[in-house]
């Protein structure tokens, strides 16, 4: 069963005199004297979150309409209460809360309505302050006016010392300690997180996966010398663990702050059979001391450390590596930083404390921590394909999805990821993997002089 209940997101810009056609919910123009229909009330609403002519149409509780009616995608407002929660949290938080309440729902291809909203928003020419009294005059005529409505209970509002260290585990465990079982609907049979890399137009998720691994296996050297030791950062479920163990042999410790994940990681080393090559630990990377490694990945954990944690991060990652030992950090980036504030959606519902760094500051990090920056890569692209891949599987298992965390849960990562999609796809956000290298005493890298093996 496919989902119902999906969101459009508008652009956060103001309003332009848009061309709107208000129906009554027979679908005739209201020409009559009788009370203006909802779409004709909240028309000035509708202004302020796309300029120009509507992409999709809009169907309100009073069966009223905006938009084309030949648009194959519909976004249905069910209540008052949407409008309300957009007056208490304008745009992006507001919605998202409604949303998540069921207040709003998309009928068709959500990443298809997102772009297509987020393309007409492009066109607005800023907010007219004039307009601002009469959105709040049409709120008050549909009744959408009263005191601000409970957020949805799957918000996060995480306290304490931001990016202490019971801050993140409590975040991180926000994030990952949902269900097990609904990470795997989501993620696939391979439970990896972050991007693929896709290497051929036909290759699935899992194959994609399994590739992303394989160049970072490479890119460490794990290919040149079999028994080396791994650290993995951000573990997760453990797939880079079983990868780098099975099939280079590796010893590999992987650490992560969640219970879940430790928990589940360590079953599938055990049903591997490589408990004597893989260690799951529930461990901070700060608590890592007097241990050396050849090798460290950290693979979409970087969004959690957050930047002013970036310098004790990559110190700490210098001195567990051996001399010629590499990092490979692969991190979601965006140019100039950014910081999921709390009054975000992603901030409140996926990534509570969140950060993406400038793949530049990370490099500049990565040398004042004392590596030597060897290559950068964008995987941009790959992640927007992998998305999508994730809005597929969620939305093939959706009602086991319900059955697992909720419906509310669900609506928030199917329009996190739809959201994301249209991110990667627009360049708004990147995936870098950025390689370091600890260098021995005399200036040896040990690194292969060309690229040509990781490939």
């Amino acid at each position: 069963m496919r989902p119902a209940t999906r969101i459009a997101t508008p652009g956060e810009h103001g309003l332009a005199p848009p061309t709107l056609h208000p129906t009554s919910g027979t679908g005739e123009p209201d020409k009559s004297g009788a009370p203006s229909s909802v779409a004709r009330l909240l028309a000035p609403l509708l202004e302020v979150a796309v300029g120009g002519e509507l992409p999709v149409r809009f169907e309100f509780w009073d069966r009223s309409t905006l938009g084309p009616r030949s648009a194959p995608e519909v976004v249905g407002v069910h209540s008052p209460d949407a409008i309300r929660r957009l007056l208490w949290a304008p745009l992006e938080l507001g919605l998202a809360r409604a949303f998540v309440a069921g207040d709003v729902t998309v009928q068709g291809d959500l990443v298809e309505v997102l772009g297509a909203v987020r393309a007409a928003s492009h066109r607005t020419r800023g907010l007219d302050p004039r307009l601002v009294l009469g959105v709040l005059r049409a709120a008050r005529a549909v009744g959408a006016v009263g005191l601000p409505l409970p957020p949805p209970p799957e918000e996060a509002a995480p306290r304490g010392l931001r990016h202490s260290r019971h801050r993140d585990a409590v975040a991180v465990r926000h994030h990952y300690d949902i269900s097990n079982a609904f990470y795997q609907l989501v993620l696939g049979p391979s439970l990896t997180y972050s991007c693929a890399r896709f290497t051929d137009d036909s290759m699935g998720l899992d194959a994609a996966q399994q590739a992303k691994h394989d160049l970072i296996c490479r890119k460490l050297g794990l290919d040149e010398r079999p028994g080396m030791r791994l650290l993995d950062v951000g573990c997760g479920w453990g797939s880079m663990a079983l990868h780098a163990a099975t099939s280079y042999g590796a010893q590999v410790v992987g650490i992560t702050l969640s219970d879940a994940q430790v928990q589940l990681a360590r079953e599938r080393v055990a049903r591997a059979g490589v408990q004597g090559q893989v260690e799951i630990r529930r461990q901070d990377y700060r608590e890592l001391t007097g241990e050396q490694f050849d090798a460290i990945s950290s693979i979409g954990m970087f969004e959690h450390v957050g930047k002013s944690k970036i310098a004790t991060y990559f110190q700490s990652l210098h001195q567990l590596l051996t001399p010629t030992g590499r990092l490979l950090n692969h991190a979601i980036s965006s140019v100039g930083g950014s910081r999921l504030a709390s009054r975000t959606f992603v901030g409140r519902y996926v990534f509570p404390d969140g950060e993406l760094i400038d793949v530049g500051e990370v490099a500049l990090a990565m040398e004042q921590a004392g590596f030597e920056v060897r290559d950068v890569e964008s995987l941009r692209e790959h992640y927007a394909r992998t998305l999508r891949a994730w809005v597929a599987n969620l939305e093939s298992h959706w009602d086991d999805a319900v059955d697992e965390v909720g419906i509310r849960r669900s609506r928030a990562w199917l329009l996190y990821m739809a959201a994301s999609a249209i991110g990667f796809a627009e360049g708004d956000i990147a995936v870098h993997q950025v390689l370091g290298v600890r260098p021995g005493a005399d200036g040896q890298s040990g690194m292969p002089p060309t690229r040509r093996g990781w490939e």
